[in-house]
C-alpha cells in the first residue's frame, strides 16, 4: 500500500473528514481528464476539501449500443494513473466484472461497484480482496436496509473498507427520487455514506435513446443532504455539460461548483458541531 492510498484510508475511515468525489462522467480524453482534475482541486485546495478524482474507462450500461461509452480499460487506467501521479489525487473508477477487478487495482485507490450490479456476490467479494476501499452505490431497485448484506459479504471477504452511496430510488418510469431516510439508515451499518447528487437527478433513458437530467436542481439536493450528515459527496462536474459525452443533463457546470462547496463545508460543520 503506497502513501496516498493510506493517507485516503486514514482520511475517510479515521478521522472522519467530509470528502468530496467529482470529476466527468467518463474520460472523454486525455487533455480534458487532466484539465478538470487540475481545476476541481485547485477549488478544494482552497477550501481545504479533501478530494477524490473520479472519472469513467467504460460506460457499460448506456442506454443506447451507439452512445459514447469511453476509452477502454487499458488507456482508461493511462490516464487515471497519469492524473494521480501528476497531482497527488486518490483516483476512483468503476468496474463491471469481476476480471476487471485485479488490473483497476493496481492503479486506483477506490473500486466502485455500480448500483445496477449492488448485488453481484463474486464482483463485491473480488473488489473487497483487492484491498482497496470498496464504494457500492445502492441499487435504484434497492431499500437502504438492504444494503446491509452488501457490507457483509465484503466484510466476510476480509475488507473493512467499504462505503455505501445513495444515488435515488426509481420512482415510475424514467424518474428517481431520494428518500432522506436513507442516510442514517445507512450510517448504521457502521460504514461512510455518500450521497451522489448528481446521479439522483437522472432521468434515466428519459430522452429516448439517452438519459437525461436535472441539473437545476444540484445545489437543492446538495443542501439537504449534507444536511442529514452524509460523510461526502459525489457529483459529476464538465466544464461543459451541453457538449458532455456522457450525463450532460445531470452534471453539475464546474462554474457552479465553488460555490456550492463552500456553501457545503459550512451546513457540514454546522451538523458536526451544533453547538459551535
Amino acid at each position: 500500500m503506497d502513501l496516498l492510498h493510506k493517507e485516503i484510508k486514514e482520511k475517510i475511515f479515521t478521522e472522519k473528514q467530509f470528502f468530496l468525489i467529482a470529476g466527468p462522467c467518463v474520460i472523454e480524453n486525455q487533455d480534458h481528464a487532466v484539465k478538470m482534475a487540475r481545476e476541481i482541486k485547485a477549488i478544494t485546495d482552497r477550501l481545504n476539501i479533501c478530494y477524490i478524482f473520479k472519472a469513467s474507462y467504460d460506460k457499460a450500461n448506456r442506454t443506447s449500443i451507439n452512445s459514447f461509452r469511453g476509452l477502454g480499460l487499458l488507456e482508461g487506467l493511462r490516464i487515471l494513473k497519469l492524473i494521480r501521479n501528476e497531482f497527488n489525487l486518490p483516483i476512483l473508477t468503476d468496474v463491471h466484472e469481476v476480471a476487471q477487478v485485479s488490473t483497476v487495482a493496481e492503479v486506483v485507490d477506490i473500486i466502485q461497484i455500480p448500483a445496477f450490479l449492488c448485488r453481484q456476490t463474486d464482483l463485491l467479494v473480488e473488489a473487497a480482496q483487492s484491498n482497496r476501499i470498496v464504494n457500492v452505490k445502492k441499487g435504484q431497485f434497492l431499500a437502504p436496509w438492504d444494503m446491509r448484506n452488501v457490507v457483509e459479504k465484503i466484510q466476510a471477504a476480509g475488507n473493512p473498507n467499504c462505503i455505501l452511496t445513495e444515488r435515488g430510488a426509481s420512482f415510475g418510469y424514467n424518474n428517481l427520487v431520494v428518500d432522506m431516510r436513507s442516510f442514517p439508515i445507512m450510517r448504521e451499518f457502521g460504514q461512510p455514506v455518500v450521497f451522489d447528487i448528481t446521479h439522483s437527478l437522472q432521468r434515466p433513458g428519459g430522452l429516448g435513446n439517452a438519459t437525461g437530467g436535472d441539473s437545476k436542481y444540484i445545489e437543492t439536493l446538495a443542501r439537504a443532504g449534507v444536511g442529514c450528515g452524509v460523510d461526502g459527496i459525489f457529483m459529476e462536474v464538465h466544464d461543459n455539460p451541453a457538449i458532455a459525452l456522457s450525463d450532460g443533463p445531470n452534471a453539475l457546470p464546474l462554474d457552479r461548483l465553488e460555490a456550492l462547496l463552500i456553501m457545503l463545508k459550512k451546513i457540514d460543520s454546522l451538523v458536526r458541531n451544533p453547538a459551535s
